[in-house]
């Protein structure tokens, strides 16, 4: 693929293609011999697109991105995770669709980053802090909170005190995914609220490695709770 300056309305359907691929791997491959400059704009649009799986795409592809722009210019990528932030933002005037789970995503992927934008991220969950209220915000919020804890734990310690306030969620998605976290954290003092969950039928379904898994909540409290008294959990 040419890698030469593209038009923006080409550019975005060249991206769009890709994320819709049957082999995202080699589609991400293409990606990153594209400029990353140029790439990034189509990304933040397409964290929008009404198909789940182009914005879960969308999402993983810019956790690339970002770190293969890091290692060129960390003041770029800087600039993308503040661009980020700034959709969370109420004065933003925006809601901030995708951007926890694409903070997380690009912190997964950079060890740099990560360190520097982890207490921001980690905020998001403090009622003193930049708490986020929206539910699907919460949503992808503990996604990439779960993401973090499965690649960079020692960066989120201390972020489980936080997540009682979810178990107790409306939105089963919410409650399926603090349970998860709370697993993957040790969570000793959600115990109580997790063994609440343990006849909660409620599905969830969850994106990780460009695929859609089904869990329901009682489920998901079962294999948390073995994982803080067993040190055992694996999800599959």
């Amino acid at each position: 693929m040419e890698t030469g300056r593209i038009g923006g309305r080409v550019l975005k359907r060249v991206v769009l293609e890709l994320l819709q691929a049957d082999d995202f791997c080699e589609s991400v491959r293409e990606l990153e011999r594209l400029p990353a400059r140029q790439v990034i704009n189509p990304l933040f649009a397409f964290l929008l697109h009404a198909d789940e799986r182009v914005r879960w795409r969308a999402v993983a592809a810019m956790g690339q991105i970002v770190e293969g722009l890091a290692r060129e210019d960390m003041e770029s990528a800087r600039v993308i995770m503040r661009r980020l932030m700034w959709s969370l933002n109420d004065e933003s005037g925006g809601i901030g669709w995708g951007a926890p789970e694409a903070m997380a995503e690009i912190m997964a992927s950079d060890e740099g980053l990560a360190r520097e934008f982890v207490r921001v991220f980690v905020s998001y969950f403090n009622p003193e802090g930049n708490f986020l209220e929206y539910e699907v915000l919460q949503r992808g919020l503990l996604w990439g909170l779960i993401r973090l804890a499965c690649v960079r734990p020692a960066l989120i310690q201390g972020t489980d005190e936080h997540l009682t306030q979810y178990l107790g969620s409306g939105d089963p998605t919410v409650r399926g995914l603090a349970v998860w976290a709370a697993g993957l954290l040790r969570a000793q003092d959600c115990v109580p609220a997790i063994k609440a969950l343990l006849k909660d039928e409620s599905e969830v379904r969850v994106y990780f490695e460009d695929r859609f898994t089904a869990y329901s909540v009682s489920e998901l409290a079962k294999q948390s709770l073995n994982m803080i008294e067993t040190a055992d959990f694996v999800a599959t």
